[in-house]
């Protein structure tokens, strides 16, 4: 009579290989139980359990082939160690010392490596749910008939980027392994407050998908299971959802404890030790003895301390600005290609639309993905025709879920392919604000992984839309460091920088004015050829003052001018708002001393402020009279004419660079 809690079958498993599951469940074990120590002697900061649920990383990762990614969260050390990771680079991470993958920039299990094919979590959990959907369109499109596996918790189950992710995945027909740990509690609120059905692994009938429910203590079951799941989503890519019934029989991290748990659940749960239930079946099978199982932890013990030494002794990172300044961005030389010459007189939008056109023709793999883009051409016919030029694997029409195609898009940076988002409406970009300022913003910095995105975002006002889809939303995105933020005004200017834009590795928010589409026309080159980011552009000279400004309101700037042409200024057209040119901005106004700064944005937190603060702090001894901002009312965007004719600046800008000049 067997003393084990659990029922395993040995499906046939050879006995090395019922051995290797058993020694990748202690090794983690063991690796936990010493952190444990440490954790009490102060030596690491923080750690969040996996006692208890090692079958599922270990059984999952086993099930896997090496070059699939898995994107774990907190309690998967097991991932880590199953995919072999030397031991000291993660002891070094997590005490961070620079032979860890951070830098020192982030803990725990935030981080994500490409060698192992293993992408780390955000505290946000569910966003990497969207970027596992991206990493499986790649392999789809790439046909490289390979898994991807993403883990989160029951609690990760509440957010909308699962909900998303699980959508997205269906309708695409995504290889995803969606694996849910439901192990009883988000840190202290039971299953029974976090969701009103009775296993999660039923919300999959509601996606349309495949759903298991596996016991997550049982290594046996969860190796076989996943890895028979796994070789039929390989021969016929589809999403699975399955659900891991275990428990988290310590505090969601250490400080927490578990005085919010019952005493007889833990006790019961603690006899469905995954290890301890493994180990009793494969003596009393005659599979390990007591010796053998002595040698494996020995062996495990001496590895962890030679390991831990090696990262108790490495040094110390020594801060360095360069260095960290430096890794914000992935640094790009600017390639600069010219035209051949040839030019047409097109409309801005005709241009945003050749850009994407030569873009997609450049990049054999390339993928534009959003709303109505596909046979209907997007809201403003930008991307009509792409059809029937590229196809629809590389002309997507999304469900509406803004956080998870940019989440998708992050993922099929990871696996290597270039991407374009469209938001319909930049206003739509609140929807998916989580993934861009923590997802692509922060990645490069963090893990050293480039996050290679375009995000076109159709903004402005003037055109009677109303207050959700006329705003300029950039400010929002100009003070997260790890984004690149472009606002051309000139057609010219829209196609050059946007071919940069989508040639540069790094993410990039590159903002239209609707009212620019079709209003204004250019002499635009007909090939291919780019613009500097970063680099603002002179429009008009003069010696009494300088205008700076960006999108639709250096139009009324230089509107303002033509009115008044005794008025001598420099106009600076910002085009890139980060990087910002502030050295064609200080040497026109060392030149002038007066300056003028037009913004459509709302006054107050816009990059107008900004501006104004880098020329007090740079420029104030040449300057003759304040510096001058001129922008939207401190309200929000109305519909009818009177009120927005009211709301934006234009009608203002002239009283104020008048009287500026009179100062």
């Amino acid at each position: 009579m067997t003393s084990s809690h659990i029922n395993y079958q040995e499906h046939n498993l050879d006995h090395s290989l019922l051995l290797a599951l058993y020694k990748n469940m202690l090794k983690t074990r063991l690796i936990e139980e010493k952190m444990l120590v440490l954790l009490r002697q102060g030596k690491i900061s923080k750690w969040f359990s996996g006692i208890g649920q090692e079958a599922i990383s270990v059984g999952v990762t086993m099930a896997l082939k090496p070059n699939e990614y898995i994107l774990p969260m907190h309690r998967n050390l097991g991932v880590f160690t199953t995919r072999n990771i030397p031991l000291r680079r993660l002891f070094a991470q997590w005490q961070g010392k620079l032979s860890g993958f951070t830098k020192g920039r982030d803990r725990s299990f935030h981080f994500g490596t490409q060698e192992y094919k293993i992408i780390g979590m955000i505290s946000h959990l569910g966003p990497q749910l969207g970027v596992a959907d991206g990493i499986a369109l790649a392999s789809k499109l790439k046909d490289k008939k390979e898994v991807t596996v993403v883990f989160t918790g029951e609690g990760g189950t509440s957010e909308g980027d699962f909900h998303e992710a699980l959508n997205v995945a269906s309708v695409w027909q995504l290889p995803v392994l969606f694996c849910v740990e439901n192990n009883g509690y988000g840190l202290s609120t039971p299953t029974n407050e976090q969701y009103n059905c009775v296993n999660i692994a039923d919300r999959g009938q509601g996606y349309g998908i495949e759903s298991h429910i596996i016991d997550g203590n049982n290594i046996v079951e969860v190796y076989t299971k996943v890895n028979e799941i796994a070789e039929s989503v390989r021969n016929n890519p589809r999403p699975i959802l399955i659900e891991f019934k275990t428990f988290r029989v310590r505090g969601h991290e250490e400080a927490s404890g578990t005085k919010y748990v019952p005493n007889k659940l833990l006790e019961s749960w603690s006899k469905k030790d995954p290890i301890h239930n493994f180990e009793s079946f494969l003596k009393e099978n005659n599979i390990l003895d007591e010796e053998e199982n002595k040698r494996l932890k020995d062996e495990i013990l001496n590895e962890i301390n030679e390991h831990l030494d090696i990262a108790f002794n490495e040094d110390k990172i020594i801060p360095s600005v360069d260095n960290e300044i430096n890794d914000v961005f992935q640094i790009v030389k600017n390639e600069s290609i010219k035209s051949s010459g040839n030019s047409k007189e097109i409309r801005f939008i005709d241009a945003i639309s050749d850009g994407l056109k030569q873009s997609m023709q450049r990049y054999g793999d390339l993928v534009i993905m959003g709303q109505d883009i596909a046979e209907y051409g997007g809201a403003f016919k930008i991307t009509q025709g792409f059809i029937e030029a590229f196809g629809k694997d590389r002309i997507r029409n999304t469900p509406i879920c803004e956080s998870a195609i940019i989440e998708t898009a992050y993922g099929l940076s990871i696996a290597g392919i270039k991407s374009i988002v469209e938001m319909q409406f930049a206003d739509f970009v609140s929807s998916g604000f989580n993934p861009v300022v923590n997802l692509l913003a922060k990645s490069y910095y963090r893990w050293n992984q480039n996050a290679d995105v375009v995000i076109r975002m159709p903004c402005g006002g003037d055109v009677g839309a109303g207050p959700f889809h006329s705003q300029t939303n950039e400010a929002w995105f100009t003070k997260t460091p790890g984004l690149k933020v472009v606002y051309p005004a000139f057609p010219f200017d829209a196609k050059g920088l946007l071919t940069s834009a989508i040639n540069d590795p790094n993410p990039v928010l590159f903002y239209e004015h609707k009212g620019l589409y079709r209003s204004l026309r250019q002499e635009v080159p007909v090939d291919y050829y780019t613009l500097p980011l970063g680099e603002a552009a002179l429009i008009k000279t003069g010696t009494e003052i300088t205008i700076v400004s960006y999108g639709a309101a250096v139009h009324w700037a230089l509107e303002t001018l033509n009115n008044n042409p005794n008025i001598s200024a420099d106009v600076i057209d910002l085009r890139t708002l980060q990087p910002l040119d502030l050295e064609t901005i200080f040497n026109s106004v060392k030149k002038t001393g007066k300056v003028i700064i037009l913004q459509e944005d709302s006054l107050f937190g816009g990059i107008a402020s900004d501006i104004s603060a880098e020329i007090m702090e740079h420029c104030f001894e040449s300057l003759d009279a304040p510096v001058k901002r001129v922008a939207s009312m401190d309200t929000p965007i109305p519909f009818i004419k009177d009120l927005e004719d009211q709301y934006l600046p234009k009608n203002r800008f002239e009283e104020a660079l008048i009287t500026l000049l009179n100062y």
